[in-house]
């Protein structure tokens, strides 16, 4: 299996997970709205709704580094020398892998800290709501080095720096 597949597999089900969880966000704001109207709040909707957006942002910024749709300036990359785009590309990717890699540390120690609480208003453990920082990050750091050959290629070459408008498709 290519370098190309596994991105774009790992893109698709990206793709499934960001979905699946706005369209669960929007039907628990619209839900929590709805009994909120008719007087009766409900004591669970801040908390799960606030939980549901940090993990659409965790998992969104995976699926948008794998697209390479992040706010970036391939602009600057494409206007260096060759001879230069490449080192610059290399320092950049890591800098990228490195805070990402401290994201996952540290989320995974402080799920540690974590061990035993639970959300205030429904029983579900802290833990689980905070694993997305370290999975999260991990998942960057996969998006990352999965379209770093793509990204090397095109400094070697000299050709602009992918993003989203020049995402390659895979055949099937």
């Amino acid at each position: 299996m290519t370098v190309a597949k596994l991105r774009r597999g790992f893109e698709v089900v990206m793709e499934v997970v960001v979905v699946f969880l706005l369209l669960t966000l929007a039907a628990i704001v619209l839900i929590g709205v709805g009994y909120r109207i008719f007087g009766d709040p409900l004591p669970w909707y801040d908390e799960v709704a606030s939980v549901l957006l940090a993990w659409l942002t965790y998992y969104g910024a995976a699926l948008a580094a794998v697209k390479r749709a992040h706010i970036g300036f391939p602009g600057i990359v494409d206007s260096l020398p060759v001879a230069v785009r490449v080192p610059v590309v290399i320092f950049a990717e890591i800098c990228a892998i490195a805070f990402f890699a401290l994201v996952a540390w540290y989320g995974w120690l402080i799920l540690d800290l974590l061990a035993g609480d639970t959300l205030v208003s429904v029983e579900i453990p802290v833990e689980v709501t905070q694993s997305v920082m370290p999975i999260g990050a991990v998942l960057f750091i996969i998006a990352e080095l999965l379209v770093l050959p793509q990204v090397l290629a095109a400094a070697r070459a000299g050709k602009p720096q992918p993003h989203e408008e020049f995402a390659v498709k895979v055949s099937s």
